[in-house]
């Protein structure tokens, strides 16, 4: 009997909606691998949507950006935290009225977008704070929110990411910028972007996909926007998240798949196949054993990791997995990560 060879990725879904920083590019400087992806996934006639909550750039600007890191793009292929935050005011203010913008002009063309008029002091007229991540970001800005929210201003964050990967490593996110803020009000934001799942849900209808795989490298905002809407994930090892977190996380960040990067999206992907205490994928698998799990294949396989996960999501899906990792000799393993 002849075996029909394994699908890949792109077989499996039909629109793959990726994170940008971190996954495809770090500040300037672009990910190995992340540009050839892209286009073999359009090449193979997936769509491609680029999920992003930063707020610094519109989608026209987003897309210049990835031009000049080696993917070429188009604006209506972004769905931004900032669109997001916009359309939500839009739907809670009458048409016209000020929304303050703690953030910069990208911001603030989104709230005009919308419908909204766009300020940047604090006044009895003002109906909402809109904040969102800009490298100019000052305390005057800041303290202007702060009356505004104090004042009982609606207050909308973009997005709450407390990191923000660079070339020259991971710097304060907007999540920090909103922690001032919350530190310095009492008040907690509404939120637009991930890990609400309201972004990969916008983005899956508006594109029309059915079944979508959202490709990101933080648990906190890309993998549990995923798990909260609904839709499979796969977590990329060249950003902010490692092995070992996912393995240990919260069952609502817990990413579907995991690979060291975007190279393999085209290539062989056998899926796990779990029977009782145990799981294969390929010619390798792992066994649960009283909360351990026993490896019968190498830890950095990542095969062995698809196998262990679709373990964690039969043996622990209420809670974070505790257990040790062994191998087959039933010597405990370290992983490396971060």
């Amino acid at each position: 009997m002849i075996r029909r060879p394994d699908p890949s990725l792109l077989d499996l879904y039909d629109a793959l909606l990726f994170d940008l920083d971190g996954t495809l590019m770090h500040g300037a400087r672009p990910i190995p691998h992340a540009a050839e992806s892209v286009e073999t996934a359009r090449a193979a006639g997936r769509t491609v949507v680029f999920a992003t909550n930063n707020a610094s750039r519109t989608p026209q600007q987003a897309a210049e950006h990835l031009g000049h890191v080696g993917i070429p793009a188009r604006p209506e292929e972004f769905v931004t935290s900032p669109q997001v935050a916009s359309r939500l005011l839009a739907d809670r203010l009458a048409p016209g009225e000020k929304v303050l913008v703690v953030g910069g002009e990208s911001l603030a063309a989104q709230i005009r977008e919308a419908g909204l008029t766009p300020v940047g002091t604090d006044a009895e007229d003002v109906a909402a704070v809109v904040q969102g991540w800009s490298p100019d970001l000052d305390w005057g800005r800041l303290a202007e929110g702060a009356y505004a929210i104090r004042r009982g201003a609606l207050w909308m964050a973009t997005n709450v990411d407390a990191t923000l990967p660079t070339e020259r490593g991971l710097a304060p996110g907007n999540g920090s910028m909103v922690a001032a803020l919350r530190h310095a009000t009492g008040a907690v934001p509404d939120v637009a972007g991930k890990p609400e799942p309201g972004m990969f849900q916008i983005a899956a209808r508006e594109h029309g996909a059915r079944r979508p795989l959202i490709i990101g490298d933080r648990l906190d905002t890309d993998i549990e926007g995923a798990v909260r809407a609904g839709m499979d994930s796969l977590l990329v090892l060249t950003g902010v998240d490692g092995v070992e977190a996912a393995l240990r996380a919260e069952p609502v960040r817990r990413p579907t798949f995991v690979l060291p990067d975007l190279s393999s999206l085209a290539a062989p992907f056998p899926l796990p196949v779990v029977s009782q205490d145990g799981s294969r994928c390929g010619a390798v698998s792992a066994a649960w054993d009283d909360g351990d799990i026993v490896l019968h294949g190498a830890a950095e396989d990542p095969r062995v990791l698809r196998a262990v996960l679709a373990l964690l999501r039969t043996h622990s899906a209420e809670k974070p997995w505790t257990g040790r990792l062994r191998d087959r000799d039933r010597a405990e393993l370290q992983l490396a990560g971060r």
